[in-house]
């Protein structure tokens, strides 16, 4: 770390459960947030300021009108541009020395697994239930961790799913693949624009604990979130031995 970085993160660097050491791992950290919308935002902005070395951002959307009143890493003037492009430009606002890599396209599974071979960790940004499965099938493939949220109207939900953690379930533990899913789109149901905030910030402090090594993530917890009546909810969440992702899964 450099004298610029010592003073930059010097607020990190106080506090006893992170300090320089976990300055460092931060650093050199490599996240993969998949979408750059409402959740995407503050995790894109949160562990850029924070100084996570590499994010990779994927998302095939433009920028649109509608997406400003909670889309907080867009601006009016990108209207019509790639979000990723968007979201580069500004992390480099925020924090020039983070390095943006972005796919401007969908990726299928296999590119999926690829991804996370490479990464250390996944945030789970999106709302497509088979694109939140194939995630956690590569984040269980490559045995990377997996912060997910997910937000709606009013209500939001997150959790971390570590398939290093032998008593961690997985994402198809708790929401089977073969379920049937109505997807809740914001352009239907609506979103109110703080509850992407709730729920990306916390994903973005889940992401660093997991990657620092530090205080108690949420990993076998489904934390529920009501904006409207500001209730937090927490259900215990168990490992499926007969899940089709992680069920044969061998834990060291």
């Amino acid at each position: 770390m450099n004298d610029r970085q010592l003073l930059r993160y010097s607020r990190h660097l106080l506090l006893d459960e992170l300090g320089i050491e976990g300055q460092q791992k931060l650093l050199e950290a490599h996240a993969l947030i998949l979408g750059a919308g409402g959740l995407g935002s503050p995790v894109a902005m949160y562990l850029a300021s924070a100084g996570v070395g590499r994010l990779t951002i994927v998302d095939d959307d433009s920028v649109d009108l509608t997406n400003l009143q909670r889309q907080i890493i867009h601006t009016e003037a990108r209207v019509g541009l790639p979000k990723v492009d968007s979201a580069r430009q500004t992390i480099a606002a925020l924090n020039p020395e983070v390095i943006v890599e972005t796919i401007a396209r969908r990726v299928d599974a296999q590119q999926l697994t690829e991804l996370m071979g490479r990464a250390d960790i996944a945030i789970d940004c999106t709302d497509n239930f088979a694109t939140r499965q194939a995630l956690n099938h590569a984040c269980v493939a490559t045995r990377k961790p997996l912060v997910s949220g997910a937000a709606i109207s009013f209500d939001g939900q997150i959790s971390v799913y570590d398939s290093r953690d032998p008593v961690s379930p997985c994402y198809a533990c708790v929401f089977p693949p073969t379920q049937e899913v109505e997807e809740a789109r914001c352009s239907t149901m609506g979103v109110f624009a703080p509850i992407v905030g709730m729920v990306g910030t916390l994903q973005a402090a889940e992401a660093l604990k997991v990657l620092c090594g530090i205080g108690s993530p949420l990993v076998g917890r489904l934390l529920l979130i009501n904006a409207l009546r500001t209730e937090f909810n927490e259900m215990r969440l168990l490992r499926d031995p007969a899940c089709p992702v992680c069920g044969h899964t061998a834990h060291s």
